[in-house]
């Protein structure tokens, strides 16, 4: 049976994730890889809130938000309220979270060769393959794809239904 393709996914996910989450583990590191977005767009960009977080890590709003919780309760981020907005709070690496970057680095640098040694290996690199995917997906998103072809597949069972003339 042919799996479909957010199973397929997943696996992919789980395969990729749970390496990477044993590189950290080896290295003597008790971090998630979910973190690693964010600690990217803080190390690059200094103190951003949630939404500036989101849009630099190439993540949702709500995923950002839930991932600098759970930062927040293992000190790797801190948070200070805006000078320009009350209602905003900046988050920033927290000591432990700097003191960590040197090793999450050699870490990245590790993970991007093995990534690039995957996509070698590949009839089509797969990191340009999601690249891609994403941006279809940018310009015709799947909800709006499955939506048409609901209708694309009831239109043809009504026609289907119809005697002939």
């Amino acid at each position: 049976m042919k799996q479909g393709l957010g199973t397929q996914l997943r696996h992919l996910i789980e395969l990729l994730d749970g390496a990477v989450a044993a590189s950290y583990e080896e290295a003597g590191i008790d971090y998630r890889p979910r973190y690693t977005p964010v600690m990217r767009a803080l190390a690059q960009g200094g103190p951003r809130t949630v939404g500036q977080i989101a849009e630099a890590a190439g993540i949702t709003q709500p995923a950002a938000t839930q991932t600098v919780a759970l930062m927040l309760k293992e000190e790797l981020v801190a948070t200070t309220p805006s000078a320009t907005d009350a209602r905003q709070k900046l988050v920033q690496l927290a000591p432990r979270g700097q003191a960590l970057l040197p090793q999450l680095q050699r870490c990245w640098a590790a993970t991007g060769a093995a990534a690039a040694s995957l996509d070698a290996d590949l009839t089509y690199p797969l990191s340009g393959l999601l690249a891609e995917a994403i941006e279809v997906l940018g310009r015709q998103p799947f909800g709006e794809r499955i939506r048409a072809a609901r209708e694309r597949l009831e239109n043809d069972t009504d026609n289907n239904d119809k005697e002939p003339s």
